[in-house]
């Protein structure tokens, strides 16, 4: 089984789980909407279902899918230190920025929130 990192690598599949966060969809509603075959749509839905990010319910001949939240909240999980990192330095990015002089020399007045 593929860790959701590698299934996530590929935008296709980051598209399809796009469109299942707004809310489940058939097979053909994904097909259509990406502009892919039936068989090339399956074959990312599989690869998705066997990393555990959907879920497939059989309504008679119709399959629904649907995004499993819980893999993504546990990659949200590893990504919080990262995003920490990220945060601290767009905050000192932001700090220089407003300390560079204006057209005019003068230092770029801090807006209030």
């Amino acid at each position: 089984m593929s860790s959701p990192l590698d299934v996530l690598a590929e935008p296709v599949r980051r598209r399809i789980l796009d469109l299942l966060l707004e809310r489940p969809r058939l097979v053909g509603e994904l097909t259509d909407e990406l502009g892919l075959t039936q068989p090339g749509t399956s074959k990312h839905l599989r690869v998705l279902r066997e990393a555990g990010l959907v879920t497939v319910r059989r309504d008679a001949q119709r399959r629904w899918y649907e995004l499993r939240p819980e893999p993504l909240s546990e990659l949200d999980a590893w990504l919080a230190p990262y995003r920490r990192l990220w945060a601290g330095r767009l905050y000192a990015l932001e700090d220089h920025l407003d300390a560079m002089p204006d057209e005019d020399g003068e230092p770029c007045p801090k807006e209030s929130p």
